[in-house]
């Protein structure tokens, strides 16, 4: 007779993630629970809900009769995601810490926690996420050493996981996964792969889990919240006083406290201006962030990005990209905006150079370049450079690059 699997499910006190359990103990797995605690609630003055969320997964554990565990990552999530998230911004870059979090913290700690530590079969998270394995051959993955040269042997033979859109595409979470390594992935399941949002809150309700959908989606940043930015990252960060500049006459508009509480296209607060100006680019050595007049202004779109060294998903570029070093896909740096067609270039050094069908609003060095080919997500980079502006290009500017 087969030994009924072990999986460990992610526990975060929502809707999704409770669901994704309570389908995982239907199908007759030994499911364990686990709450992760990423965030000090003591280290900073706002409200926390850790110990709320903590409660909620552990009332739906009871209420499935599976173990439940805790498990801090405090010091890891300050060290991998945190340190990393500060630095950026002081460079003038807008990091995205929820990818960061995934990558670091759910697909690398707690992935080694749950097969490692508690010795399960898999991991399981309520993501809206589906992968190119079933389930049961997730429990046929054994442990393999990740590549240790920039690309592989081409002669091995390899069938990695590919990583594809959940069916419910309003909610379609792998924007957020584009950086998890393949290893995990391999020993993942994802239970709400084939189900809406709606459908998961009927399961929720018919389930008597009135508790977890009382509760609003969680929006602000990974495991810090919704706050007011400018008040958080002052907290860690010194106020670094600059001038708002307009781009198209060097005119002194105002000041802000710091670079590193604007990003690029967001609304600028400026004292004493009547009209919407928007932030279209910084200097980080002068101080300034320039700023143009209206919210669509040519300032902000541009068509060619830059990465660092891409991650792909299954580990090595698409076929056809290593074999020409060239393809057509699709791209997106936030989550659900629409899809756009892009040309990608792949560089010796493995990073990438993505031209885009028509100009982007806002693109922002320190978020990540995701791109997806039909519902596979291939995975992500982080964008490092920014092609010129279409004012620059209007000015008739030497296309200048901005790097940061």
């Amino acid at each position: 007779m087969a030994l009924i699997k072990h999986v460990v499910c992610a526990m975060s006190g929502g809707v999704d993630s409770s669901v994704a359990a309570l389908l995982l103990k239907r199908r007759g797995y030994n499911v364990t629970g686990v709450f992760m605690r990423n965030w000090d609630s003591l280290d900073e003055k706002g409200v926390c809900s850790t110990e709320k969320d903590c409660e909620d997964a552990y009332r739906v554990c009871q209420s499935l009769d599976v173990p439940f565990h805790q498990m801090s990552y405090v010091k890891e999530y300050w060290h991998e995601v945190f340190s990393n998230l500060l630095k950026e911004y002081e460079r003038g870059r807008t990091p995205n810490p929820d990818i960061l979090c995934n990558k670091h913290i759910k697909f690398n700690h707690f992935h080694k926690y749950a097969i490692d530590t508690l010795g399960a079969d898999a991991m399981a998270t309520g993501h809206y996420a589906r992968t190119s394995q079933e389930d049961d051959e997730v429990f046929e993955q054994a442990h393999t050493a990740p590549p240790t040269t920039l690309f592989r042997d081409r002669f091995e033979i390899r069938n990695p996981v590919k990583l594809y859109k959940g069916a419910d595409l309003l909610k379609d979470q792998t924007f957020f996964l584009s950086q998890i390594p393949q290893q995990a992935l391999r020993q993942t399941m994802f239970p709400l792969a084939g189900l809406t949002k709606e459908f998961v809150k009927k399961i929720a309700a018919e389930a008597g889990f009135h508790h977890v959908l009382k509760k609003k989606e969680s929006m602000g940043i990974c495991f810090i919240g919704e706050r007011n930015f400018e008040n958080f990252i002052l907290e860690y960060l010194e106020p670094k006083p600059g001038n708002f500049v307009s781009i198209e006459d060097g005119t002194v508009m105002g000041t802000h406290k710091g670079w590193f509480t604007l990003t690029l296209g967001q609304r600028a607060r400026i004292g004493g201006q009547r009209d919407a100006w928007f932030v279209v680019d910084k200097d980080i050595v002068t101080g300034d962030v320039f700023v143009a007049p209206t919210t669509n202004h040519p300032a902000l779109f541009r068509d060619t990005v830059r990465t660092e060294r891409f991650h792909w998903v299954t580990e090595d570029p698409p076929p056809e990209l290593a074999r020409t070093q060239m393809m057509d896909c699709h791209f997106r740096f936030i989550h659900q905006m629409p899809l756009v067609p892009c040309t990608v270039t792949l560089n010796m050094d493995g990073s990438v150079w993505i031209l885009l069908s028509q100009p982007v609003r806002a693109l922002t060095p320190g978020q990540f370049a995701v791109l997806y080919k039909g519902d596979e997500c291939l995975g992500s980079g982080k964008i490092t450079q920014l092609g010129p502006s279409e004012f620059t290009l209007q000015k008739g500017h030497a296309a200048s690059f901005f790097v940061v």
